[in-house]
């Protein structure tokens, strides 16, 4: 019994820890996504101001426009989209911040589905 008493305070402690995020730290700068595909490592390299990405992947360039919702979501959407799928804004929430890094979560606008994946900030 007094380990049970012991213990609950301690884990009422831990369940109001909540991860600090510095989100502002990645709001501009260049970056790198790597990620996989079928067993093969793909790289993609962005460069963000406040409001636009110029984003570079297998040789290609595009540009989107941010939308800052808060200090740590975004909306993304393609100036120049080539197909339908790409005219689609894409929502990006920083879940947590490391010194040079970050995890994030990102969908469709308006889809439950959703991908984590991490950046490495690379330069300012």
């Amino acid at each position: 019994m007094k380990k049970i008493v012991f213990l609950l305070p301690l884990l009422l402690l831990m369940s109001c820890y909540d991860v600090e995020r510095n989100c502002k730290d990645f709001k501009t700068g260049k970056f790198k996504f790597e990620y996989e595909v079928d067993g093969v490592k793909k790289t993609t390299v962005f460069e963000r101001n406040d409001s636009i990405e110029i984003e570079t992947f297998e040789g290609k360039t595009d540009t989107a426009s941010i939308r800052w919702v808060n200090d740590c979501e975004y909306v993304l959407l393609k100036l120049h989209p080539k197909n339908m799928a790409e005219e689609k804004a894409i929502g990006m929430k920083i879940l947590t911040t490391s010194k040079n890094s970050y995890t994030f979560e990102f969908g469709m606008v308006g889809s439950d589905a959703k991908q984590r994946g991490t950046v490495t900030k690379i330069a300012d």
